[in-house]
């Protein structure tokens, strides 16, 4: 991290509700030398949002101007909920025309998932699942694994993740990396935002959910076909989803174990990425090659736009 970026900021989803974590994350960005643009997406308000819909969607419809400069990075504010109504009115062929082969990245994670899904499926474009400012830029303690990870994935044209964690199935597989949060990507299936990916590695992760749900979500995309089209699933952070009595110890484990038995592909477990304080950027779109054994897995990514 050498160079110093243009980053703007974006919200498609809700409102930051802390603005000591907004101003945190932006004097800290700032402090590091870089220009930070778009500071409305953070006052914006409209009920839950950061905004109305047809102020979201213009704020991300602006990149696709041609008599404007483009920033090196779109960063997403905030997840929450919100992006999904906003889908319909993204200008994707002038975005797509615009930001092919550009080196612009499109980061966050979460409710962003949806933006990330429609852009691929509609543009062909490729972002990135990676920090956001307020939970991320903006935490009481900035973490040095995050930032490492973060502009490791923007500034190189491959890498290689490596997780040390004991795996009960191996993998050698290669495909499209694709997914982010559980939740909002189940939520597009069977609609024109979600990408008919075939052959990929799909990732997800989600907060809060207790593993029934989890388990719902993840037979819905077995019983709709798109487990049976990947290569695999790795399965990022689901941490605070609680169980009770009734659960009768129907844990996370136990969904795992459910899901590997009918799936018919490799279950990876242990990505550092999700709702968490520790997390890696993954790049939507990318190359990526998962070689996982008993000892943990190393995931490769590489083909993409990165930024020089």
């Amino acid at each position: 991290m050498t160079m110093h970026r243009t980053i703007e900021l974006i919200a498609p989803s809700g409102y930051p509700h802390d603005p000591e974590a907004v101003q945190r994350g932006i004097t800290r960005l700032r402090a590091e030398g870089h220009r930070v643009e778009g500071i409305v997406a953070t006052e914006r308000r409209f009920q839950r949002f950061a905004g109305t819909d047809g102020q979201r969607a213009a704020e991300l419809n602006r990149l696709a101007d041609p008599g404007r400069g483009l920033p090196d990075i779109a960063l997403a504010v905030r997840g929450g909920y919100g992006a999904v109504r906003i889908l319909h009115g993204l200008d994707y062929d002038g975005l797509q025309k615009r930001l092919s082969g550009q080196p612009i990245a499109f980061v966050g994670h979460s409710d962003f998932t949806a933006v990330q899904l429609a852009l691929y499926a509609r543009a062909g474009l490729t972002t990135f699942g990676g920090p956001m400012l307020v939970s991320d830029f903006g935490a009481p303690e900035l973490s040095s694994f995050t930032m490492h990870h973060f502009w490791n994935a923007l500034t190189k044209p491959e890498f290689t993740l490596k997780v040390k964690a004991p795996q009960a199935q191996h993998a050698n597989v290669s495909g499209m990396l694709w997914g982010g949060n559980l939740a909002t990507l189940t939520s597009l299936v069977g609609t024109p935002y979600m990408p008919p990916v075939e052959g990929g590695i799909l990732f997800v992760e989600d907060i809060n959910e207790q593993p029934f749900r989890v388990e719902r979500m993840l037979y819905q995309l077995h019983l709709s076909g798109i487990l049976a089209r990947q290569q695999a699933l790795v399965l990022g952070d689901f941490s605070g989803g609680k169980t009770f009595d009734y659960d009768n110890g129907f844990d996370l484990h136990a969904v795992v174990e459910q899901v590997r038995s009918v799936v018919g592909i490799p279950v990876i477990t242990g990505l550092p990425f999700g709702h968490i304080e520790n997390m890696v950027t993954l790049p939507f779109g990318a190359q990526a090659h998962l070689n996982a054994d008993a000892h943990g897995f190393e995931l490769t990514m590489s083909n993409y736009p990165y930024l020089a």
